[in-house]
Order: structure tokens, then C-alpha cells, then sequence
């Protein structure tokens, strides 16, 4: 028997899939979570053989959550759930020791698949993930499927997104939107942290690749 815990802040994403998965035989769903601290309060003493934990939590940050997961549970399995393609957040997070990465939209089987692999003791990444692509622009951006854009950005962060390609300062964007700096800054970082990227070029390069600007 492999006992599941899993955490996503979409709760009926969530209700779904723990109900979805109960039904197997062979995998017992112990619990769930909505956030990164709600996780935490809970890891000492999580009796979970593997954690599928959603890639983007809007409480705490990726790294912070694995280190905390590392240092109370090195040995806990973890599937990282999302909806990103592209690479870069498989090499930033692979120091963590995570042991798989599957789209959202991958179906049963595939994640089946990959729940059997990390409990056997291997690692699963999902087949629409390219990894080892030798285009350095792809790997270091995000592609996600043009219905699912809105599922990882709010409408004000489009917005953001969308001036700051066109080569709005931060104080322009602020003017325009009706918001503050300090406000904007916040949308700026919390846009590279979503994406993966690394700096103003990446979100642009992003929003080249997803269609998002002319």
C-alpha cells in the first residue's frame, strides 16, 4: 500500500484527485493540504510514504517549503504537480532531492505510472516535460497551453506582464494601473518566481513564446 498526501491550493482540483485516487486499489490517500504552511504544520509526523505537492504555492515560496520538507522528512518522497513545461524549475529544485514532476493535465495512467516508479525507488518526469532540449531559450523559459494561462496568472499580473515587455518602468506601470511601486515591485517578483525565470528578459521571452504580446 502507498500512502498519499497531497497539497494544491485549487481545492476542487484537489477534492478530485484524492477522491480519484483513493479509488485505486493499492494507494491510500492519508490527507491533504491548501497551502505551504498548512504542509508544514504537518510533516514532522506525516505518515506518507510519497507527497504530491503543487510546483506554485501562493503562501511560500518553492525553495522555502523543500527545505523545511528536507529538514524535518529527508526521506520523503516527492511529485512535483504543475501545469509549467520547460526545465528550469527541474534544475532549480533537483538539489531538494525531488523524485518526479507530472503536468496537471497528464491522465491517470501516467501518474499511476509515476507513483509506482518513486515508491519502487526511481524517478518519473512527465514525457511532455523536454528535458535535455539544447535550446538554451526553451529551457530557460515556460510554455504553458494558452487555456491554462489564466490557471497561473491573475489578471492584474497579465496586465503587469504585458507592460513591462512593452518597456514600462515600474513607475509607469504604477500610474497606468492605478497602483503603487511598491505594489508593482511586488507583481515583478512574484511574475519571475511563477515563471521561473530569472529576470526582466525571461519574462519577455516568455510572453514571446506564449503568444502574449505581438
Amino acid at each position: 500500500m502507498v500512502r498519499v498526501f497531497i497539497t494544491d491550493d485549487h481545492e476542487i482540483y484537489l477534492e478530485g484527485l484524492a477522491l480519484l485516487l483513493g479509488k485505486q486499489d493499492g494507494i491510500e490517500v492519508i490527507g491533504t493540504a491548501t497551502s505551504g504552511k498548512e504542509l508544514l504544520g504537518q510533516v514532522q509526523n506525516l505518515q506518507a510514504d510519497i507527497l504530491l505537492l503543487d510546483v506554485y504555492l501562493p503562501d511560500l515560496g518553492e525553495e522555502e517549503i523543500l527545505q523545511q520538507i528536507r529538514a524535518a522528512r529527508p526521506d520523503l518522497r516527492i511529485i512535483y504537480l504543475t501545469l509549467l513545461r520547460g526545465t528550469r524549475y527541474i534544475h532549480k529544485l533537483s538539489k531538494y532531492d525531488i523524485q518526479g514532476y507530472v503536468l496537471k493535465n497528464a491522465s491517470l495512467d501516467e501518474l499511476l505510472l509515476a507513483l509506482k516508479t518513486v515508491q519502487e525507488g526511481g524517478s518519473y518526469f512527465s514525457k511532455d516535460i523536454h528535458i535535455g532540449d539544447r535550446d538554451e531559450d526553451f529551457r530557460n523559459t515556460i510554455t504553458i497551453e494558452d487555456k491554462q494561462i489564466d490557471e497561473i496568472l491573475s489578471r492584474r499580473e497579465l496586465e503587469v506582464l504585458r507592460l513591462i515587455c512593452k518597456e514600462y518602468s515600474n513607475a509607469e506601470i504604477a500610474d497606468k494601473l492605478f497602483l503603487s511601486v511598491s505594489t508593482v515591485e511586488t507583481h515583478r517578483k512574484n511574475l519571475i518566481a511563477k515563471l521561473g525565470v530569472n529576470n526582466t528578459v525571461g519574462l519577455v521571452k516568455f510572453a514571446l513564446r506564449n503568444n502574449l504580446i505581438d
